[in-house]
């Protein structure tokens, strides 16, 4: 296990994007190399898309199966339209991997941990795609221990 330097946070909008594993898993981002973002039909969610920039960060959240933040990605190309949509009204970016958590933060300790009690994830926990303060973000990457490499 390589450890990995915590990405540089400053200037960027930092994100929680969630995926259900069994659909599309860190591994298969890493396998892939760089993956596109799409098939969000949530108004808010699609409003976060937008509002993502190349360079951003994400926590990569294993939704349905493991229900854990299990890595960062970084959005490598933003302002895309969902190719899933035929009528081009939905968002999409595209996002490369950058590390693993040395090990998963489960949706148990996150809500366990009083200090990510305000997580948007949690206040509205259908959204796939939200925004994280940075407080939340170093916190997170502690809970897992650091970031180890890909």
């Amino acid at each position: 296990m390589t450890l990995v330097a915590n990405p540089d946070v400053t200037g960027k909008h930092l994100w929680l994007m969630k995926s259900e594993p069994d659909a599309y898993s860190f591994d298969d981002l890493v396998a892939e190399g760089e993956g596109t973002w799409d098939g969000v039909r949530n108004h808010l969610a699609a409003r976060n898309l937008r509002a993502m920039r190349a360079g951003d960060l994400a926590l990569f959240y294993h939704s349905n199966i493991g229900k854990a933040v299990v890595a960062v990605a970084q959005i490598s190309v933003a302002g895309l339209t969902d190719p899933t949509d035929p009528d081009g009204k939905w968002a999409a970016v595209r996002v490369r991997p950058v590390a693993r958590l040395a090990q998963p933060v489960t949706l148990a300790t996150i809500k366990a941990t009083p200090a990510l009690a305000a997580m948007d994830m949690l206040r509205l926990s259908r959204l796939s795609v939200s925004a994280v303060r940075p407080d939340e973000w170093a916190l997170i990457l502690a809970l897992g221990g650091g970031l180890v490499g890909i």
